[in-house]
């Protein structure tokens, strides 16, 4: 009885993982998407007007902390009076936001 009860939770875990896993998948094609490219490069005709960075440059990725990445993603990202980026702490929950973080650190090469 015991065995099953552990292999219940330890599925239970794994699948919540995946959830999330889609989940960040699918909130970086919405909202991310259009200006980092669905690959982390940024090749796209709004992010090279904007001059993001490449994700899947691991000096990038070196220069990149967490927090300022959390804090990027909840409330955007400006240049002085300009919006490069908008927030998204209102429509992502905190989890959400985290496994975005992490989403990013998978493009690393």
């Amino acid at each position: 009885m015991k065995k099953i009860i552990i292999i219940s939770l330890a599925l239970l875990v794994a699948g919540a993982a995946s959830v999330r896993a889609a989940d960040a998948k699918e909130n970086w094609e919405k909202n991310c998407s259009k200006c980092h490219g669905t690959d982390g490069k940024g090749k796209t005709k709004m992010g090279e007007k904007l001059q993001v960075k490449d994700y899947t440059e691991a000096k990038v990725q070196e220069e990149l902390k967490d927090d300022k990445m959390t804090k990027a993603i909840k409330d955007g990202v400006k240049d002085g009076d300009k919006t490069k980026m908008k927030g998204f702490g209102d429509a992502l929950s905190d989890d959400e936001i985290k496994a975005l973080v992490k989403f990013i650190r998978d493009f690393k090469k």
